[in-house]
């Protein structure tokens, strides 16, 4: 463990500060810096340290299936749950029980919704104890409302794959707003999408726009981001042991609309343009239930002609 005379910033730290303040500067804005006004230098992980996640079955096959961890200051696990709106289902020990408490629920619903189970548990981390959230859900990731909530009183850090052909996502929440997020690194958005640009030279990502940079494993390098913000060291050990808390997290109310659009225009200019309203979709789709419920009648050679 790394320790400090007290009242005094890391080396690592004051960089962070000067070039914070320079690339806001560059930028033409005022350098308002959460990550520099604070020693995150305390824990220096670098993609390296989470070299293990391409050889651990626990995180490929997260990778493959699709996942999202996520990390909360300052918030129980049951509280958590609650935010997210869960109907608590208890506990199960290690990440296998979790995946399997996750493929039940999958089988109920035939995997037509976009409800998932969550996993939480305490963590100790950087300011105190964290609340680690896992979900195996396909893809959905954390939503961005749970996110602004259960970051306004703190700090929210989450990132997700999509499994497949992933779409690897990081995002960093900071009392209620999203400061930072990025599928590629080089392509960042947020209210201060610069800012943990220090923080990512160090720990290895590639930010230059041709990819000539460190040959580095970009989902190792998130992992490593995700240490230098919270504080929390992420383990194989860690995920496979823990006793989760876990709830099953209901899918998105559908928003109500009245009707939709379809406005195309071919290759020749014609365009074609009409509007269809919930009535006249509801009418087709309860003709088209009827004929399909309908009973299949068979003629036979002796039947007399329709």
């Amino acid at each position: 463990m790394l320790t400090r005379s007290p009242g005094t910033l890391p080396s690592a730290t004051r960089l962070h500060t000067d070039a914070g303040e320079r690339e806001a500067e560059r930028r033409g804005g005022k350098a308002v810096s959460v990550v520099a006004a604070r020693p995150w230098g305390m824990t220096l992980a670098t993609a390296q340290d989470y070299a293990w996640i391409r050889s651990s079955p626990v995180f490929r096959n997260a990778i493959e299936g699709g996942y999202g961890l996520t990390l909360v200051r300052g918030m129980a696990p049951s509280d958590v749950l609650r935010v997210m709106g869960a109907e608590p289902q208890g506990t199960c020990t290690g990440v296998d029980a979790l995946t399997e408490r996750y493929m039940d629920q999958r089988d109920a619903t035939d995997y037509w919704d976009d409800s998932f189970i969550a996993g939480t548990f305490t963590v100790p981390g950087t300011d105190g104890d964290w609340t680690l959230v896992l979900q195996f859900d396909g893809g959905a990731e954390m939503r961005p409302r749970f996110l602004e909530a259960l970051s306004a009183a703190g700090r929210a850090v989450t990132h997700s794959s999509n499994g497949g052909a992933p779409i690897d996502l990081f995002h960093w929440y900071e009392a209620g707003e999203l400061r930072t997020s990025f599928e590629w690194p080089i392509d960042r958005y947020g209210s201060t999408p610069d800012e943990l640009v220090p923080l990512m030279r160090e720990i290895g990502f590639d930010l230059t726009e041709d990819g000539t940079g460190p040959s580095t494993d970009t989902k190792a390098a998130v992992l490593a981001l995700a240490e230098r913000l919270t504080g929390v060291r992420l383990t194989e050990e860690l995920l496979k042991d823990a006793e989760y808390h876990f709830g099953h997290v209901p899918e998105e109310p559908a928003e109500e609309w009245t009707k939709f659009v379809i406005d195309i225009t071919d290759a020749h200019g014609e365009r074609f343009y009409k509007e269809v309203t919930r009535e006249e979709v509801e009418a087709a789709s309860a003709r088209a239930r009827a004929e399909a419920e309908a009973p299949i009648v068979i003629h036979g050679p002796s039947s007399p002609a329709p």
